[in-house]
């Protein structure tokens, strides 16, 4: 587990807290940030638990080193039943997680941005278990906006 000062230092190396400072590790204040293990293929890997009476995700925040596919594993530690909505190219993952169970998924994450996790199911204190996962990487320059420069970190 990361102390918050730690949190906040992974937050600054990686550029999350770059652009009007608009954070996603703000938004995302309670929980933990991950990297995502990368394979001799390319593939990525990457765990997210639910871990009992925290209502959130451990790492809330999981970010891949470029765009592609990756495996999750998620495992629901509560004594609560939860579920998984996961974002993918094409279509979006569902996982159904009763109490101490384990689930897999693989994703399709071909672009660099911010991509949105949740467990909609019950109320949650008021909001569901809410994540993110963030793709680091430029756009192609086929895919790019024509506007002015952005601030780079």
């Amino acid at each position: 587990m990361t102390t918050a000062q730690e949190r906040a230092d992974l937050v600054d190396k990686l550029g999350l807290n770059g652009q009007n400072k608009a954070t996603i590790g703000r938004m995302l204040g309670t929980g933990n940030i991950g990297q995502a293990t990368e394979k001799e293929d390319g593939r990525m890997a990457a765990t997210i638990r639910i871990r009992p009476d925290e209502l959130s995700w451990d790492p809330a925040i999981l970010v891949l080193p470029h765009g592609g596919d990756v495996d999750l594993e998620l495992i629901n530690d509560d004594l609560n039943t939860h579920c998984a909505l996961l974002p993918s190219n094409g279509d979006r993952k569902f996982i159904w997680l009763v109490n101490h169970s384990r689930g897999r998924a693989t994703l399709n994450l071909d672009g660099p941005g911010y991509y949105w996790f949740s467990s909609p199911t019950g109320n949650d204190e008021g909001r569901g278990l809410t994540g993110a996962i963030v793709v680091l990487g430029d756009v192609p320059p086929e895919a790019r906006l024509d506007r002015p420069d952005q601030p780079r970190p």
